[in-house]
């Protein structure tokens, strides 16, 4: 799917889709103006560029994901991986870890991660 980049206020508004979908270009509208200031061209030009990007869908102006937050969240975390750790999961855990200690519950839920991504 390639490397989608979000900034910061788009990502705060898909976050807002990710919430309410269905939700319909107009209730956007509302929502934008309140919690962002932005005017009605502002919200379409936005929700524009998120399906121009593969993120979200507008269908006769009802916006919907076409990647869930997951999906998504998931494709930044391996970008990321890929571009930092020459795509090491093995070298990004221990530079993540490093400095600090592991609970035993988040050690745990990691064993359990791995064990079901060795099953795939």
């Amino acid at each position: 799917m390639g490397d989608i980049q979000l900034g910061v206020i788009e990502s705060r508004f898909a976050e807002m889709i990710w919430e309410r979908e269905p939700i319909t270009s107009h209730e956007l509208v509302k929502l934008t103006a309140e919690e962002f200031g932005w005017a009605r061209t502002t919200t379409h030009n936005v929700i524009r560029k998120l399906c121009a990007k593969g993120v979200f869908q507008n269908n006769g102006g009802t916006v919907t994901s076409v990647l869930s937050r997951e999906q998504f969240y998931s494709l930044q975390s391996e970008q990321f991986v890929n571009d930092s750790f020459d795509g090491s999961l093995p070298a990004f855990i221990a530079a993540f870890t490093k400095g600090r200690k592991l609970t035993q519950k988040e050690a745990e839920e990691i064993r359990r991660m791995i064990d079901e991504a060795e099953e795939n």
